[in-house]
């Protein structure tokens, strides 16, 4: 799946002449955490959200600090925190160093961008122009859509041999794994060297089409000690 599989093209965007009650007027409104900020060319230019409006000085949560630490700071962060806190344009307040991605960026790389910079909303470029976005919300939509495909049951040996090959993939998984299937009743046997691998099979196993019903049969074996230390009864 790429970007352009799941943002919202409908795009909610500000001006950056546009004030900051008017911004926050329209978060509210539209029930949205963050606005883009852009042009009437639609040029993106910056990005608004609520954690712009958090330290302010009309709610008088304006950050204070020992005077000790503020020169150590120096006065040009300072200065830069009074500005975001007092402003009343959204030029003054939004951030401008945007994370981005294009229409044809991968889902996958979407999810690490927000990931590794801990942001909630991704803008799509197409050149500087913004033509949507991608927010947590999308790629939960995304994952309800595949989730929600039907998938025609598999044969026992087909269910086997799927969960296997599953297995064999996994840097986690044991080598001394093996299942027995009849009539979509699987049953796990083998051993296990982390009880967190029990868990992980068993997810494993009820991916796979047709799986009606888990018999857990695996051994823990604890490997400072050597005790066995068979499935609790479910």
């Amino acid at each position: 799946m790429q970007a352009q599989d799941v943002m919202s093209r409908d795009v909610v965007t500000v001006e950056p002449e546009a004030t900051i009650l008017n911004a926050a007027r329209l978060m509210l409104q539209r029930k949205i955490s963050g606005l883009p900020v852009a042009t009437a060319a639609g040029e993106l230019v910056g990005i608004v959200t609520e954690g712009d409006f958090l330290r302010r000085a009309e709610t008088g949560t304006v950050r204070r600090r020992p005077r000790w630490l503020e020169f150590v700071i120096g006065p040009g962060r300072l200065a830069d925190e009074y500005a975001r806190a007092t402003g009343r344009i959204v030029k003054e307040v939004m951030t401008r160093e945007v994370r981005t991605v294009t229409e044809d960026t991968p889902l996958k790389e979407v999810v690490d961008l927000m990931e590794r910079f801990h942001v909630k909303r991704l803008p799509v470029l197409r050149g500087q122009r913004i033509i949507g976005i991608i927010t947590r919300q999308n790629v939960l939509r995304a994952l309800v859509g595949r989730m929600s495909v039907s998938v025609t049951a598999a044969t026992d040996d087909a269910i086997r041999e799927r969960l296997l090959g599953e297995l064999k993939k996994q840097p986690w998984a044991p080598v001394m794994i093996d299942a027995v299937v009849t009539d979509g009743r699987l049953k796990l046997v083998g051993t296990i060297f982390d009880d967190r691998q029990r868990k992980a099979i068993r997810v494993a196993a009820e991916n796979i089409p047709g799986v009606k019903s888990i018999e857990d049969q695996l051994v823990w074996i604890e490997p400072m000690s050597g005790t066995l230390i068979e499935a609790a009864a479910s």
